[in-house]
């Protein structure tokens, strides 16, 4: 007897190119698990047959790169309504919980989102309560806490995080770094640093970078950014990465540039991963949601499979969880369905510089564990969540649908 499956997304162009899943292709998906993958499954073996005609299907996406600690942070948001509307199902916040606050974020957002949500410790006990500062006081780096902490949560905790510029370490220099090390290393988990505009230089940030970690805002425009003035990346850092470093985009508010993102693509250097930075300043534009951070690099000539991948299999690959990201059979049933709108959009980088687009990705509908997530109302913004001066201005929509 033929096996039956529960969902059946037929009619769309599937688009998986970690799992070498490309083209009009059919996902069949039987309990949380996706059951098959090929061309002209019958419909009649389907519950429920979702048509897809005219659109994408990609894995669910995996944001490296999130701030999702909704109210016990200066700017988690809520991570649900989000991934309904965004294709996000996999979330990895990145340093919201430090020791003291993680026993919350494990019982307050993973245990009440149906949307898959991990983290990497901040090594900062205190994590991101406050806008920033957290290692400006060296007490808060309390190595022998955080390796406790992992030990206890290593299926949530997947790595360290330290956010290394001038206003995180306040003048402490390099040491939350080094001990940000000293903690990975022992932990044996991959360590993810923040820059921006320091200092610390980047030069001090690259000496204590490992293959396997990851450097996020690697398209910053700060002092810390990657490309030389020359236009030449900064060669240690592409030394690492050909080692195994993971360049992370990690757009947010103050952390993507199309000037660094041109001289870098103009380079040949392309980023690893694209991520989102979400939090409760970030959805308020520039940056929207990931699909909208897609749609940049979409517009800046990467291609659509390449954008996916570095939004589903990479991440996944950087997180040290290929169960994730995929469609293979087997995998866990996390769908994400796209349209492209043609148009005439504009994008705008985190100075508000302008660049206009013809396409943007639009999700339609988003699968978890094989079951539709509910487009849900966000939660208001908390009263502290105003965007910065410059980008005090910016509107919505982003453009003009064709």
């Amino acid at each position: 007897m033929a096996e039956r499956y529960d969902i059946l997304i037929r009619g769309g162009e599937t688009i998986d190119p970690g799992a070498a899943l490309t083209g009009a292709l059919d996902v069949a998906i039987a309990g949380d698990r996706i059951a098959a993958v090929g061309a002209g499954i019958d419909p009649a073996l389907a519950d429920r047959i979702i048509d897809a005609s005219g659109r994408f299907v990609t894995p669910g996406l995996v944001d490296l790169h999130t701030h999702v600690y909704w109210g016990a942070t200066y700017w988690g948001i809520e991570p649900d309504p989000v991934a309904a509307r965004s294709g996000v199902t996999t979330w990895l916040d990145v340093g919201s919980a430090g020791s003291y606050s993680f026993p919350g974020f494990r019982e307050f957002v993973v245990n009440r989102a149906r949307s898959r949500v991990f983290a990497l410790l901040n090594l900062s006990a205190i994590g991101l309560i406050a806008p920033t500062w957290e290692f400006a006081n060296p007490d808060y780096c309390d190595v022998d806490l955080a390796a406790m902490m992992v030990e206890e949560n290593r299926d949530l905790i997947l790595g360290i995080k330290a956010r290394i510029d001038a206003n995180t370490t306040r003048g402490v220099g390099i040491r939350p770094l080094a001990q940000a090390r000293e903690l990975a290393d022992r932990v044996g988990l991959p360590l993810m640093v923040h820059i921006g505009s320091g200092p610390p230089t980047i030069d001090e940030v690259a000496a204590l970078l490992r293959p396997g970690d990851i450097l996020t805002h690697c398209f910053t425009g700060g002092d810390m950014r990657l490309l030389g003035r020359d236009g030449v990346p900064h060669r240690e850092i592409m030394a690492l990465r050909d080692r195994g470093l993971i360049l992370d985009i990690g757009h947010g508010t103050g952390s993507f540039s199309y000037e660094t993102a041109e001289g870098m693509l103009q380079a040949g250097i392309v980023p690893d991963v694209i991520s989102s930075d979400i939090h409760q300043m970030a959805v308020q534009g520039p940056m929207l949601d990931l699909p909208t951070t897609l749609s940049k690099f979409l517009n800046l000539g990467m291609s659509l499979p390449d954008v996916i991948e570095r939004a589903t299999s990479r991440p996944a690959a950087a997180m040290r969880r290929p169960d994730l990201g995929s469609l293979r059979p087997g995998s866990a049933a996390d769908v994400a369905i796209f349209r492209i709108e043609e148009g005439e959009f504009t994008f705008h980088d985190v100075h508000m510089n302008a660049r206009t687009g013809t396409r943007r990705l639009v999700n339609t509908e988003t699968l978890v564990g094989g079951k539709l997530l509910e487009r849900t109302p966000e939660r208001p913004l908390h009263p502290w969540s105003t965007l910065p001066a410059h980008q005090a201005a910016y509107q919505k929509p982003l453009g003009r649908q064709a």
